[in-house]
């Protein structure tokens, strides 16, 4: 099944300059519906005000965490099938782990390129 790159996809971290860098490279891949949050409360609002097919979130966000977003979207029903990237600088095992158990699709440790952002879509989605 072809990837659908219309898909909606929504990006979460509290730091602007990484969304626009996640924003720019989404879209060198040729996605063009993204839309952002700054944290994961504003992420949950716009999650149930409108259907998104793909989150990619920093772990480290205040005051919602990346890891409490993953457990919040998974815990509803509305929204437990949705694809979940989780960005992370810190490449420790528990928060690996972690992120797994609490259901996570895939993992990226920054700094990271168009490269690697492609590699873990199509490890989730498909080729593309």
């Amino acid at each position: 099944m072809a990837v659908d790159m219309n898909m909606n996809i929504l990006i979460v971290d509290d730091y602007k300059t990484m969304l626009r860098i996640i924003r720019n490279l989404l879209k060198q891949l040729g996605f063009n519906n993204i839309d952002e949050a700054t944290d994961g409360s504003m992420a949950l609002t716009k999650l149930r005000e409108k259907k998104f097919d793909f989150i990619i979130s920093d772990w480290n966000m205040e005051p919602m965490t990346g890891i409490q977003l993953l457990r919040e979207v998974r815990a509803d029903a509305q929204l437990k099938d949705i694809f979940f990237i989780m960005i992370t600088a810190e490449s420790k095992t528990e928060n690996v782990v972690a992120a797994k158990q609490a259901g996570v699709n895939n993992y990226i440790v920054k700094p990271f390129n168009a490269a690697t952002l492609k590699g873990k879509l199509t490890s989730v989605l498909g080729p593309f």
